[in-house]
């Protein structure tokens, strides 16, 4: 090849390079003249346009029909020319145009997984394979997509598997709603939708719906729509409306709708529904049960009304009224303040007629009422200073006529407490105030203390310096401490409450207590503890007690009895005390072989030995008092029964003595395969014996003996058991005798004048969902804390009791709880009228099971075996029905019978709409 050859063929292969660079600079400003396709496109899509153009399906070889659609692209730059005057040259110059009144107002964002086409000649572009467009607030998601520049309008559809089932199809999330269809358009322009066959989530309640418009303010119309808290595709059932309107967190509205289940219409229609979706409080009726009584007829109850009064104060009426006459009415008012305190009080009102009001004989009335209170303070809103109440009074007969649960039923105790306490910050001073109240609603007897107060100065050592240098003297260790006691009760019958007679057995009484001591290391394994106490104590009224052989004895049914009087004043008694204790460990160990699963056990025994006297300050608060018709007495104090307690008769000058014990032992676990893992069971926790010998007393110098025990066996059975022995003969009439039980030749160490013992145990199959049911009640303690929201919740618990079977837990299939209680008593009590000896067992067992995954069936009740008779008994079957339950509850005998059956949605919002049946009955 010549020279001039090879020259020629670099300025062609030169021309021919520049021609088709300048072709590549061209080509995007020529598509977007002729396309009109706007510049903030490729920032839009975060591509280049050479990812726009048409790609050639792998599996077809051809261009795809339109099916998806990418975002709009703004008008891109124009090449111009331009004439420079000063130089008479042409010279490129670039303008930058006008955007379109049609361009967006914010990027959009898209992607595919299968391909992405842009067909410039159309002004479309198309997405294939899980497409995702993003656009403000709008995540749409679908397998196909295609999009229209002219008309702004998105088009997502689903697509077909090989088997010829649909895939993918159009999922919308915006600001909260979601939409689920099968075609969903959208137009960017009017950012309005038309979604078809969509279903919708808002709060609890799904929305299934024909067709869908979906405004710019996010307003959704339905048409042939229906409303279910059932998460199914098809669901269980749903309210079907022809057309519904959805303002966005606010309130679902409907027309005229058709109660479907299993898609089968009702009978049951309603003109217009209501259901709202919005977080937080919002007034409204709460609509009423329907019941049957046999004491108070057909009856609605709990309908009523809630008024939220703002963030920290709220109000809920409730009310019952029934067809022979009887009303309730409950006013339930919560408050709080965040970080500060909270609380809720229950206010209720009854009125219960029983008979017929033509015939006077027949006809009564009960009025009750019941005042339930409780506050808490936030512990950082005032540090040192605390405030709580719960409080829980009214009529004994409130229950009887207006309560059902099982709990309420066997509790005949209610009571109260509102306290208040105050520490003074690095200063040893407490103070704790309050009220606090008891009522037995059998016996209608009533307890109330008030004011109620304690005076602590917690130990201080005067003989102490501020900053300790070297080993502490002997003295430097002896602390005093000071505490008194301020106490008002009265005791009376309910009936008596507010009236002059409750205001008469007041008494009034007040403690001091001044208690000195230090303790000092003996022998190295040794604890010398030497103390005084000064005891002081007043009184308001003083008990003379003495023996009436003409008053009647209802306990005997006889004429005799004791015979009381109150002497009102202001009365003193002092006691003091000296003592010395020493105290130690000693611990005992029994290894096993190599050989054994038991490796050790080991004894750990702590004897306490203390002297201590007591001069006799009270012999004369102390009298004789004969307490039957055949002259036997008693040693008392003219302040028995007071609330304060008394000192102790006599003098002492003596040993006490007390042995404590621990059980346990070592065995190898199990679960480790090296056979090294150590692990310890306990035996027994504690078990132990204390006593006292009276070295300066003429008769009777031993004490009873207290005896103790209590343990948790395989961490599953908890038993408890206490005792007295008391070391005296008694003669046939149970006076004690100077002797000894040990001297009638029997090896006892006394005779036992009261017992108990008490155990429980409880059984479950494993929790399917414990963690997450774990982690859900720790995020609510985490966001709700001690808000009233959550008391509230906690005395929604009232329903759990009334209707068990409406809660059960259908993740633990079996659940087995066992209590057993048996106390004794052989003592004297004067004002009975000589020995009482009582023997009360009880054994209380409740549980369920599933027959099925979706069957389970209940049981509460318990055996009294004093009385020989069944305890209050419950049985419940529940039915899980997916989004309704249903449940059966029974007290098939007893003074309250009752039978309810109940079927309703599990959807908190739809709460109230249940079908219920109920029958109660009473022995009047």
């Amino acid at each position: 090849m010549n020279a001039s050859y090879k020259n020629n063929y670099k300025k062609f292969f030169r021309h021919t390079y520049l021609v088709f660079a300048g072709m590549f600079i061209a080509i995007p400003f020529i598509i977007d003249a002729v396309a009109g396709v706007r510049p903030q496109a490729v920032s839009f899509f975060n591509k280049s346009l050479a990812d726009t153009t048409p790609l050639i399906r792998k599996d077809t070889g051809k261009i795809p029909k339109p099916a998806a659609i990418p975002p709009t692209i703004a008008d891109s730059t124009q090449l111009s020319k331009g004439l420079d005057t000063s130089g008479g040259t042409t010279v490129d110059t670039l303008f930058i145009p006008k955007i379109s009144k049609d361009t967006l107002d914010a990027p959009v964002n898209y992607k595919a997984k299968d391909s992405i086409i842009l067909v410039v000649s159309d002004k479309r572009f198309y997405l294939y394979g899980a497409a995702n467009t993003k656009y403000k607030t709008i995540d749409l998601s679908a397998e196909k997509m295609n999009f229209d520049q002219e008309t702004g309008i998105l088009e997502a559809t689903n697509a077909k598997d090989t088997a010829g089932k649909l895939f993918g199809g159009p999922v919308m999330n915006d600001g909260g709603q979601s939409f689920e269809s099968d075609t969903l358009k959208y137009n960017f322009t009017s950012q309005k939708a038309k979604i078809y066959n969509t279903r919708s989530q808002y709060g609890e309640g799904y929305i299934h719906s024909q067709q869908t418009k979906k405004a710019a303010d996010n307003t959704i119309f339905g048409f042939k729509n229906g409303y279910t808290t059932c998460n199914l595709d098809t669901p269980h059932f749903s309210f079907r409306a022809r057309k519904i309107k959805v303002i966005p967190d606010k309130l679902v509205i409907s027309g005229p709708a058709n109660l479907e289940i299993e898609g089968i219409p009702t009978p049951l229609f309603i003109p217009f529904a209501i259901f709202p979706i919005t977080q937080g409080q919002r007034s409204g009726i709460l609509p009423p049960q329907y019941v049957v009584n046999q004491q108070k007829g057909i009856g609605l109850e709990n309908g009523g009304y809630y008024i939220g009064l703002g963030e920290h104060f709220d109000l809920t009426m409730r009310g019952d009224v029934y067809s022979y006459g009887s009303w309730s009415l409950t006013g339930s008012p919560t408050y709080r303040k965040r970080y500060k305190y909270s609380g809720g009080l229950n206010l209720s009102f009854a009125n219960t007629r029983f008979g017929d009001p033509a015939v006077k004989s027949e006809f009564s009335t009960s009025k009750d009422f019941r005042i339930t209170w409780n506050h808490s303070m936030d512990s950082k809103a005032r540090p040192g200073v605390n405030f709580g109440a719960a409080v829980n009074f009214g009529t004994s007969s409130y229950n009887k006529y207006n309560v059902y649960d099982y709990n309420t039923r066997v509790n005949n105790n209610i009571g109260s407490s509102i306290t208040y306490s105050k520490t003074w910050q690095g200063k040893p001073y407490n103070l704790t105030m309050g009220l606090n109240h008891s009522q037995n609603l059998s016996t209608r007897d009533v307890s109330i203390s008030f004011p109620d107060a304690t005076f602590t100065v917690n130990t201080i050592y005067p003989f102490q310096p501020k900053e300790m240098v070297g080993t502490p003297k002997w003295y430097e260790k002896i602390g005093v401490s000071y505490n008194t006691i301020l106490r008002n009760q009265a005791n009376f019958k309910d009936s008596l409450f507010g009236k002059q007679a409750m205001f008469d057995a007041m008494q009034t009484g007040m403690q001091h207590n001044i208690p000195i001591s230090f303790s000092i290391p003996v022998f190295k394994t040794f604890t010398l503890s030497p103390g005084i106490n000064y005891t002081e104590y007043w009184y308001t009224k003083q008990f003379n007690r003495k023996w009436d052989p003409n008053k009647f004895n209802p306990g005997t049914g006889t004429n005799g009895a004791i015979d009381t009087a109150y002497q009102a004043g202001f009365f003193a008694a002092r006691d003091i005390s000296a003592s010395m204790s020493l105290s130690t460990a000693l611990y005992g160990m029994y290894q096993f072989s190599k050989t054994s699963k038991i490796k050790a056990i080991r004894h750990v025994m702590r004897p306490t030995l203390s002297a201590s006297y007591r001069p006799d300050l009270n012999s004369k608060n102390y009298y004789e008092l004969q307490y039957n018709k055949d002259g036997d007495k008693q040693m008392v104090s003219k302040f028995d029964g007071a609330i304060i307690g008394v000192p102790s008769p006599g003098a002492f000058g003596g040993l006490n003595f007390g042995l404590d014990n621990n059980l346990e032992m070592k065995v190898f676990s199990k679960k480790d395969t090296t056979g090294n893992h150590e692990r310890k069971v306990k035996l027994l926790d504690g078990f132990g014996i204390n006593g006292s010998y009276n070295l300066v007393a003429d008769s009777f110098k031993l004490s009873t003996f207290s005896l103790y025990a209590r343990t948790n066996l395989f961490d599953k059975l908890n038993i408890s058991a206490s005792g007295n022995l008391d070391p005296y003969q008694v003669d046939n009439r149970g006076r004690r005798l100077d002797k000894y039980v040990w001297q009638q030749g029997k090896l006892s160490l006394g005779r036992l004048t009261n017992a108990s013992i008490s155990m429980s145990t409880s059984f479950q199959s494993k929790d399917k969902k414990a963690k997450a049911k774990e982690e859900k009640i720790d995020s609510m303690e985490n966001v709700q804390g001690a808000d009233a929201a959550f008391a509230a919740q906690q005395r929604q618990l009232q329903m759990v009791r009334n209707n068990p079977g409406e809660y059960v837990d259908f993740d633990i299939p079996w659940r087995l709880d066992l209590s057993y209680s048996l106390s004794y008593t052989n003592t004297i009590i004067p004002d009975s009228g000589g020995v009482v000896r009582r023997i009360t067992q009880y054994v209380s067992f409740n549980g369920d099971f599933s027959l099925t995954p979706k069957w389970k069936i209940g049981l509460n009740s318990g055996f009294d075996f004093t009385n020989m008779q069944i305890a209050y008994t419950n049985m419940y079957i529940s039915r899980d029905l997916h989004c309704w339950q249903m449940s059966i509850n029974l007290i098939p005998f007893g003074t309250f019978r009752q039978f309810s059956i109940t079927i309703n949605p599990k959807a908190g919002i739809l709460r109230d709409l249940r079908i219920n049946r109920s029958r109660q009955f009473q022995d009047l």
